[in-house]
C-alpha cells in the first residue's frame, strides 16, 4: 500500500475512533453529570418528551408519566396525590422544576442511572424510544395512610424507620398538596398553585420529616442526655438523682420547673423514674454535671451535624458549638438552640432499639428497568455507632418504663400484650408548643416512629402524650409488628 495513503487510512481511522470514544463518553458517563447540572435547562424540557418511569408502593404506582393525545409528550401524574407528595415531590416542565424524589432520582426515573446501561445499549441498537427507570419503594401504603389520617391535616411529621436495615417505612409531612396540579401542562394554574402554596402560612410546600424549619425535640432528647449520662460511668438505670420541684440554673436566678410544678417521685428519683416521669430538674441537673462536651459528643454519636441523602437530602440536625453552664442545663432538657428533624429522632429511637447502630435510612428498595424488572436493589449500610450494646439495653428497659409504669408519660403508646418503648416531650417555640413522641415494639424486627405535632389555633399547646402519643400507636399498630 502506498506509504501515504496508508498514513491517510490511519488519521481517518483515528478520527472515527475519536468520534466513536467521544460519543460513547457523553452517551454512557457523561450524560448523568451533564443532565444533572443546574444550568442544563434543556433537560426538563425534554423530559417532557421521554416515558418518565413510576415511582411504586407496595405494587401500585403513586407516581407514573401518561402520553398526551396527539403529541410526542407525557404529563406526569400522581395517583397518590397529597398522600405521597412528601416523598415523590413533584416534577413539571411547565414550571422547569422538580422536587422530592423526582428530583434526587431523576437520573434513575429519566433513564440515566449507571444501574439502566443495559437498557440504554438495547434502546440504542433497536431504535427504540427511550424511557426511564422506575424505583420500588420502601415505604408501606398501610402505615403511610395510617399517619396521615392519624395526623389529621394538623401540622406536622411521622416518620418510621426499620431499625435493623434503615428501610423507611412511613414519610408524611401534613399539610401536604396536590403534585397533580403544579404538573399540570397548562402553566397558569400550575403557576397560580405555585404561588398560593408558597404564600399558604401553614408552608405546605416544607417537608417537615427531614427540612423546614426544624424543632426543638423538647424531653425527646432526653434519650441523648440519658445516653450520656450512662455513659459516663457515674449512673445507671437504678442510680438516684436530685429531682426538686424547680432548678436554679447555674450562676444565674433562673428557676427551671418541672412541668407539673412538682418534685419528680419522692425528690430523689432513680434514673428511670426521673426518665419515665419526664422530670426537667433531675436532666437539668445531670446534664450539668457531665458537661456540654459529653452531651454534643453524644449527639454527634446519633448523627447530628451529619450530611445524609436517602436520597432526598436530609437537613442535618443542629447541636449548639458553644454552651455555657445555665445553657447546658436548657440543651439537656431539649430546649435553648437545639435543632432536629423528625428523621432525626426517628434515628435516635433506631439505635436504641438495634442495639446501639443506627442504619442509614433510605426510600429507594429496588431500581427497575422500563420493563420493571429489578436492575438494583439497596443494601443496608452502617450509618453510626450511636452506643454500646449495653447502653442500648439500659434504655430500652428506661424506655418501656414510660409506657408501662403508673407515673410513665407514655401510656397512650400501650399495646396489650407488647412490649412498647417510647419516650414523649414537649418544646417550646415562641406562643406555640412542638409535640414529640417516639416508640417502637421491641421484638425481632423493630420499627421506630417518631411524631412531631404542632400547636395551631385550635390547641397551641399539645402535649407529646396526649397529641404525639396516639399517632404513634396508630401507625405503630399498622406496621404489622403487633403480635
Amino acid at each position: 500500500m502506498n506509504s501515504q495513503i496508508r498514513k491517510l487510512y490511519i488519521v481517518v481511522f483515528l478520527m472515527v475512533l475519536s468520534l466513536a470514544l467521544a460519543a460513547t463518553y457523553i452517551q454512557f458517563f457523561a450524560a448523568p453529570r451533564l443532565n444533572a447540572d443546574a444550568r442544563n435547562s434543556r433537560t426538563i424540557l425534554h423530559a417532557a418528551e421521554r416515558d418518565r418511569g413510576p415511582i411504586i408502593v407496595d405494587g401500585v404506582a403513586v407516581a407514573e408519566s401518561v402520553k398526551i393525545e396527539d403529541s410526542r409528550r407525557y404529563e406526569r401524574k400522581y395517583p397518590g396525590g397529597e398522600l405521597y407528595a412528601p416523598v415523590t415531590g413533584w416534577f413539571s416542565s411547565t414550571l422547569g422544576s422538580s422536587t422530592g424524589l423526582e428530583s434526587s432520582a431523576d437520573e434513575i426515573l429519566e433513564g440515566d442511572a449507571p444501574s439502566l446501561w443495559t437498557q440504554r445499549i438495547e434502546n440504542l441498537l433497536t431504535g427504540q424510544e427511550r424511557r426511564g427507570g422506575g424505583i420500588d419503594l420502601t415505604l408501606s401504603a398501610d402505615m403511610q395512610e395510617t399517619a396521615a389520617a392519624a395526623l389529621g391535616g394538623r401540622e406536622g411529621a411521622v416518620v418510621a424507620i426499620e431499625a435493623k436495615t434503615g428501610a423507611v417505612k412511613a414519610f408524611y409531612s401534613s399539610p401536604s398538596y396536590d403534585p397533580n396540579q403544579l404538573a399540570a401542562t397548562d402553566s397558569g394554574p400550575a403557576l397560580e398553585y405555585y404561588k398560593s402554596l408558597e404564600e399558604d402560612p401553614t408552608k405546605p410546600l416544607y417537608n417537615r420529616t427531614i427540612a423546614g424549619d426544624r424543632y426543638p425535640p423538647g424531653s425527646a432528647f432526653k434519650i441523648v442526655t440519658a445516653a450520656a449520662l450512662l455513659e459516663s460511668g457515674n449512673y445507671d438505670p437504678d442510680t438516684h438523682i436530685d429531682g426538686p420541684a424547680t432548678y436554679t440554673l447555674p450562676d444565674t436566678e433562673t428557676e427551671l420547673p418541672n412541668i407539673t410544678g412538682m418534685p419528680c417521685g419522692d425528690g430523689n428519683p432513680t434514673l428511670t423514674e426521673a426518665f419515665a416521669r419526664s422530670c426537667n430538674t433531675s436532666f437539668a441537673i445531670g446534664g450539668v454535671e457531665v458537661g456540654a462536651d459529653a452531651l454534643r459528643e453524644k449527639a454527634q454519636d446519633f448523627g447530628f451535624g451529619e450530611k445524609l441523602n436517602i436520597p432526598m437530602y436530609v437537613t442535618p440536625s443542629l447541636f449548639p458549638e458553644e454552651l455555657n453552664r445555665p445553657q447546658t442545663g436548657l440543651v439537656a432538657i431539649g430546649q435553648g438552640d437545639l435543632q432536629v428533624t423528625p428523621m432525626q429522632m426517628a434515628m435516635v429511637g433506631a439505635a436504641i432499639a438495634n442495639d446501639g447502630t443506627i442504619m442509614k435510612p433510605y426510600l429507594i428498595d429496588s431500581v427497575l428497568n422500563s420493563d420493571l424488572e429489578v436492575q438494583k436493589t439497596t443494601k443496608p449500610e452502617v450509618f453510626k455507632e450511636a452506643l454500646t450494646p449495653q447502653v442500648a439495653s439500659q434504655l430500652r428497659s428506661m424506655m418501656v418504663s414510660v409506657v408501662e409504669t403508673r407515673y410513665g408519660t407514655g401510656g397512650s403508646m400501650y399495646i396489650d400484650g407488647q412490649n412498647v418503648a417510647a419516650k414523649t416531650g414537649t418544646a417550646e417555640l415562641g406562643d406555640r408548643n412542638i409535640a414529640w413522641s417516639i416508640a417502637f415494639i421491641a421484638n425481632d424486627n423493630p420499627i421506630v416512629v417518631a411524631v412531631a405535632v404542632e400547636g395551631d389555633e385550635l390547641n397551641p399547646n399539645p402535649g407529646g402524650g396526649s397529641d404525639a402519643g396516639p399517632i404513634v400507636r396508630a401507625v405503630l399498630e399498622a406496621s404489622g409488628g403487633v403480635q
